[in-house]
């Protein structure tokens, strides 16, 4: 199944897909392997003791492997998303996406295995027969009415817990979200008619969860595409959905929807309407799920009726229905207390521990990973955001403890302690970008871009508006850019685009450029031939106020790239450098090195400087700075002409900036390690730096290379700092993402400067 006509997101998801290595998983060893030694006790001979050990007692199979920890995610490709019946081949990006979240958001390694049959008695086998590899099943995209009897069979004959997830992930979330919002109408869960549009599997599992959290069963009417869902129908009948046949006089959603208090929509795009709405009782409950586009549009919706609470399952709009809220922690939780299955319980208690979080007060790392200044419980705000790292700390207890309580648990925590292990599990590694990105999306700026012909530049500017980041401008020749835009299957709505030489601000520039450069040698003929070069263009739109940052060029060196820029906009008023600066993300840390491009020769003050401004940038981020200044000595252990540079850089650094915490000269790995820095009791960092400034450009170029190779580290940059306006020069860039977060940060700084 091929899309006619490939959306931009499309497009670039295929490109993120295929980067090497490809897909989305790799496997990554947890013990040495470095030596004979290594060998003998990962293998042979020292691996049969572990062994026996399992023969002996099967339960030490989760001490000594990783099946305490590890997940399967099962499909058939039967109902892959909205593309349907697509076969398992097909469905593997999806699956090695769930993996994906299994592993960012709860920790749990996760593996996807797609299995080229639909018959259900054949897969059920199969499934059956990984018991011994893994300690959970999820099952994924897999068509009804074949799914409800495949996890029926499953969750009787294996001891491990298993769930579909499409069936019972989003009637946990929707529940968390029926539960608080009921609560704010102050209406009770047994007393109010519910119509579900659908009758899938999610819309099934649904409804049975909203009976397990209070709902009367006769209070509920579902409907397919055939109608109401009613008692003595025959057509499009099977039995699961025979279990919602009401007894109703209603033959239409239309009728069914009059007077109802919820509606839920798991169908398709555009199939509940205005009229359908306005008929619904007073304050009505609109879950409108399909997607990508629900089945009534949140304006329509709040259109027709303003009294509505309203949730989707998109992230553009409040309350977004998510299940990644959901199956990550319930897996989490089960596992950890070994359960053998995922009770109505468990899924019970996940949904309330959801609700109950979205009462409480949303701390700032929440409110700043999304751009907001505040968010509280109400209309607006049912359940939590996905990335509060909040959730895994209440949802995964709550279902430790329901399968405790229930029986099903067959080791016991306690939840106190767990609670603690769970958060070690968080760890420290930051969404960096999205700070950033969420902040950008207060108040988009205009970005000008210089090399508007260059596919990736395209790309990046359609991005740019489509994710509400900035407002782009781009240099070149409209029709090549149109071009470029047709045959890449997306129009540039939002995006200006400048010709350079056919500018009507071409003669100003033209005389700035003189004005600026007239005793530089430059006379006005070259001014002219000057200001026609996009990135010369670029920097003077910035200067003059045309635009509020720049991505310079993709096609330069990095000093000639920099160059339009130090002659046009300049450093800024409080520095006399500039600096580019690397973040580095590792899976525990976030670091920022410094200087990586610009400075050649460094001196104690260049160093002190590079560390302030870099200090600067840091907490644009949301970090406190810890700034450490490197070298081959440890404070004092080598005398001479560089460690004397460093220590001068330190005094300088802490004579401006008293609170800033920093320290030098010291190593690369004194500066990371706690063990270390605590061998040196009177440093003032007191924990591992964020901030690394180096000795030498050479220094810190190599440096941010090998961690983004050897490491696998990702990398943002470099971002030159110490700029009078928002400027970054892109030559480093790899993919349009990369040009994406350049532009981003300039929006943040021009923000903060404006």
């Amino acid at each position: 199944m091929t899309p006619s006509k490939p959306t931009a997101i499309g497009l670039e998801s295929c490109e993120y897909h295929k980067r090497t290595p490809k897909g989305k998983l790799e496997i990554v060893p947890t013990k040495p392997c470095q030596n004979q030694h290594d060998l003998s006790l990962a293998y042979t001979p020292g691996v049969a003791e572990p062994c026996l050990r399992i023969h002996a007692n099967p339960d030490d199979v989760y001490e000594y492997t990783m099946k305490g920890n590890l997940i399967a995610v099962i499909s058939n490709g039967t109902a892959v998303l909205g593309l349907g019946n697509i076969g398992a081949a097909a469905g593997k990006p999806v699956m090695e996406g769930k993996a994906l979240l299994f592993k960012r958001f709860a920790d749990l390694d996760c593996i996807d295995v797609e299995l080229a049959t639909e018959d259900a008695d054949k897969l059920i086998e199969a499934v059956k027969m990984m018991e011994p590899s893994f300690g959970g099943i999820n099952l994924e995209d897999i068509k009804a009415p074949e799914c409800f009897y495949i996890e029926e069979r499953l969750r009787k004959e294996m001891n491990i817990p298993v769930m579909h997830d499409d069936q019972h992930g989003t009637a946990i979330i929707s529940g968390a979200a029926l539960v608080n919002a009921l609560e704010i109408l102050g209406k009770k869960i047994s007393e109010v008619k519910i119509v579900v549009n659908g009758a899938g599997a999610s819309a099934i599992a649904c409804a049975k969860f909203y009976v397990e959290l209070g709902a009367k069963r006769d209070n509920i009417i579902m409907c397919d595409t055939k109608g109401v869902i009613y008692k003595g129908r025959t057509e499009g009948m099977n039995a699961y959905k025979e279990e919602f046949a009401a007894e109703t006089s209603a033959r239409t959603l239309l009728e069914a929807m009059r007077g109802a208090d919820v509606v839920l929509g798991l169908s398709v795009a555009g199939s509940i309407t205005q009229e359908m709405v306005k008929g619904m009782a007073a304050d009505p409950i609109i879950f409108a799920m399909a997607n990508p586009n629900p089945e009534i549009t949140y304006e329509d919706a709040k259109a027709a009726r303003p009294d509505c609470i309203m949730a989707t399952g998109r992230s553009d709009y409040p309350n977004q229905i998510n299940n990644v809220l959901g199956f990550p922690f319930i897996f989490r939780g089960a596992l950890d207390v070994r359960a053998t299955q995922i009770n109505e319980a468990m899924k019970v208690a996940a949904a309330h521990a959801l609700a109950d979080l979205a009462k409480t007060e949303v701390p700032d790392e929440v409110l700043k990973a999304y751009g907001l200044t505040h968010l509280a419980f109400g209309r607006d705000y049912l359940v939590p955001k996905p990335l509060d790292p909040r959730v895994l700390l209440v949802e995964a207890p709550a279902v430790a403890k329901a399968a405790m309580d229930t029986g099903v648990a067959r080791v016991t925590v306690d939840i106190d302690t767990y609670r603690e292990q769970l958060e070690a599990r968080l760890g420290k590694q930051r969404e960096m970008m999205r700070i950033v990105f969420n902040k950008a999306r207060l108040s988009p700026r205009r970005i000008v871009m210089a090399e508007g012909e260059n596919e990736k530049v395209v790309r990046a500017a359609h991005t740019l508006v489509e994710e509400g980041v900035a407002k782009p401008i781009l240099l070149g020749n409209p029709e090549a850019i149109n071009q470029m835009a047709e045959a890449l299957n997306f129009t540039l709505d939002g995006v200006e685009i400048v010709e350079p030489g056919k500018s009507d601000k071409l003669e100003d520039y033209a005389a700035r450029i003189f004005a600026l450069r007239q005793r530089k040698g430059i006379n006005r003929t070259e001014a002219r031939a000057l200001a026609q070069k996009p990135d010369y263009f670029a920097a003077l739109m910035v200067e003059t106020g045309e635009a509020d940052g720049m991505i310079s060029s993709l096609r330069f060196h990095y000093p000639d790239a920099l160059r339009p820029l130090l002659q046009v906009i300049k450093t800024s008023s409080d520095t006399n450098i500039a600096a580019g600066v690397y973040m580095v993300t590792l899976k525990d840390r976030a670091l920022f090195f410094a200087d990586t491009t610009v400075n050649t020769q460094m001196t104690a003050e260049k160093m002190a400087q590079v560390a302030i401004l870099t200090s600067k940038l840091a907490r644009e981020f949301d970090m406190e700075p810890r700034v450490a200044m490197l070298s081959y000595s440890n404070f004092g252990s080598v005398h001479n002409g560089q460690t004397a540079m460093i220590q001068e850089a330190v005094k300088i650094v802490k004579q401006r900036e008293p609170g800033l915490a920093v320290d030098g000269e010291m190593q690369a790995d004194v500066a990371l390690s706690q063990a270390l820095l605590d061998e040196f009791p009177f440093n003032t960092l007191k924990k591992p730096a964020n901030i690394l400034i180096f000795p030498s450009l050479e220094a810190g170029t190599i440096a941010a290379r090998l961690i983004k190779t050897l490491a696998n580290a990702e990398t943002v940059g470099p971002i030159l700092v110490g700029m009078n306006k928002p400027v970054h020069i892109a030559n480093h860039a790899e993919t349009a993402r990369d040009l994406v977060n350049l532009a981003a940060l300039a929006v943040v700084e021009a923000q903060r400067k404006g």
